[in-house]
């Protein structure tokens, strides 16, 4: 491990924070990449205003990698975001290619940003009974963001 700057934390602790916190990192790097898919290829009524949508989700879930991987660095560890870490550890399946319409797009994403959201939870849970709460507040905050980002973008689906 590298040097640690969180105090109070035992080495034990530590260690299964940024193991947790690696691999919510991988689900957040695919979840990114997921939202770039989209944003590349939908098509149809409302386009333009999903478009759009999507560049500003895809800044805040940044910001979202980029607290988690300074984290860890903050505990001792090193993030890993490289992509065949990311394919082998994400919880997401592959996007599908085989979409293009924007409500298709908007289920398919929204599904997704639910998905990572909850396993932020799981693991808000998890570091609090480590007693790391400053990891459970920081996904805390990051499981906040995905779920209004999972609003903006399903609010954009028809109601069935």
């Amino acid at each position: 491990m590298r040097e640690r700057y969180a105090s109070g934390i035992s080495d034990e602790t530590a260690k299964k924070m940024i193991d947790l916190l690696n691999a919510n990192l991988a689900n957040v790097i695919d979840l990114t990449l997921d939202g770039k898919q989209c944003h590349w290829n939908l098509q149809g009524k409302g386009f333009i205003g999903v478009h759009q949508l999507l560049d500003e989700t895809s800044e805040r879930i940044l910001e979202v990698s980029d607290t988690i991987a300074e984290r860890i660095v903050i505990l001792g560890g090193q993030p890993n975001g490289l992509a065949s870490r990311v394919v082998k550890e994400s919880i997401l399946n592959d996007y599908p290619t085989d979409i293009a319409e924007v409500d298709q797009h908007v289920r398919e994403l929204t599904s997704r940003y639910k998905k990572v959201a909850e396993t932020l939870r799981e693991a808000i849970a998890t570091a609090g009974d480590a007693g790391d709460e400053d990891t459970a507040d920081l996904f805390t905050e990051a499981s906040r963001i995905i779920d209004k980002d999972a609003w903006f973008i399903g609010a954009n689906s028809p109601k069935n």
